[in-house]
C-alpha cells in the first residue's frame, strides 16, 4: 500500500536533482551541525538502506550530522535491525555517555546538548503514527535534567511533531501528552521535527526553559525534496542560531529553499521566534 501511494502521487512531488542543489546550498552556509529528522527511506526495503546512508554522508561527517528515524524508516518490523545498524554513525551518543540505550542519544557540541529521539515505529496499514514509549521518555527526562543542570542549550530532535493538538490522529505521536509533561517539567530550549511536510512553528510553555518568555519553540520543516505548489510544503531548511545572554538563550532563524514559483533556491521569510 505504501508503494502504491508513492507511485500514485508522492513520486511526482520529489525532485532528486533539486535535493542535491538544496544540500549544496545548505553546506555552503557552513552550519555547525545538521539535524535530519527522518524519512530518509520510503518503505524500508533492504535495497533502500545503502543509498540512504550514502546520501546521509552528503550532509557532512556523522559527528556533525544527527538523525532521528521517521515512520517511513521504520515502515515494517523486519527493517528495524537494519535501520539501527545502518544509521548508527548518526545516532550514537558521545563517547563515555551513560548507558547502552540507543535512543535517546546525547551529543554535546560546545554549549549545545543535542538529544535525538526515535518516534518511528511499524504501524498498521494507512497509519503513520509515532510512539516513544515509557523507557525512552524516562531517559529523556534524565538527559534534560542532567544537561539543564550543566547550563547547556537543550535541542530535542524527533520525527513526529510532539503536539497534543492540531495533528490528525493517524499522523500523531500517540504519547505526545507524556512527552509534553516531561518537557514542561525539565525544560528544553528548542524542539525540531519533521513528518507533517510543511513549515510549522508551535510553542510549549515551561518554567524550566531558559528561553525568553519561557516558551520552547517547536519547529517543523517540509520535505527537503518536495516541489509542491503549496508554499508551506516546498523544499526548505532552517538555519537556527543560538546565543547566550546571561542565563538566557536567544534564537535567530533563517529559512532557505525553493522560491514560491520556480526552481531557484533563495532566502525565504523565516518564522519569528
Amino acid at each position: 500500500m505504501g508503494f502504491l501511494n508513492w507511485k500514485r502521487g508522492r513520486e511526482r512531488l520529489n525532485d532528486m536533482a533539486m535535493l542535491s542543489r538544496l544540500v549544496a546550498d545548505m553546506r555552503a552556509q557552513a552550519p555547525d551541525h545538521v539535524a535530519m529528522t527522518g524519512d530518509v527511506l520510503n518503505i524500508a526495503l533492504p535495497a533502500e538502506f545503502a543509498p540512504a546512508a550514502a546520501w546521509m554522508r552528503t550532509l557532512g561527517q556523522p559527528a556533525d550530522v544527527s538523525f532521528t528515524p521517521g515512520n517511513h524508516d521504520a515502515y515494517v518490523r523486519a527493517a528495524m535491525p537494519r535501520l539501527l545498524a545502518t544509521f548508527a554513525p548518526w545516532t550514537s551518543s558521545d563517547a563515555g555517555a551513560d548507558g547502552p540505550v540507543a535512543f535517546p542519544y546525547l551529543r554535546v557540541r560546545g554549549e549545545v546538548a543535542l538529544i535525538g529521539l526515535c518516534s518511528g515505529v511499524p504501524t498498521g496499514p494507512l497509519m503513520a503514527t509515532g510512539r516513544l514509549g515509557k523507557d525512552q521518555i524516562a531517559r529523556l527526562a534524565e538527559l534534560l535534567a542532567k544537561t539543564g543542570a550543566q547550563g547547556l542549550a537543550r535541542v530535542v530532535m524527533i520525527h513526529h511533531p510532539p503536539l497534543t493538538h492540531g495533528t490528525a490522529a493517524m499522523r500523531s505521536l500517540t504519547d505526545a501528552r507524556d512527552f509534553e509533561q516531561v518537557v514542561r517539567q525539565y525544560g528544553a530550549e528548542a524542539i525540531l521535527h519533521g513528518h507533517n511536510h510543511k513549515r510549522m512553528v508551535n510553542y510549549l510553555a515551561s518554567s524550566a526553559t531558559r528561553t525568553r518568555g519561557r516558551r520552547i519553540p517547536i519547529l517543523g520543516v517540509p520535505s527537503a525534496s518536495a516541489t509542491s505548489t503549496d508554499y508551506r510544503q516546498r523544499a526548505a531548511y532552517h538555519l537556527l542560531r543560538l546565543s547566550r545572554r546571561d542565563q538566557t538563550w536567544d534564537f535567530s532563524i533563517r529559512a532557505r529553499g525553493l522560491m514560491q514559483a520556480g526552481a531557484e533556491i533563495v532566502e525565504l521569510d523565516a518564522p519569528r521566534l
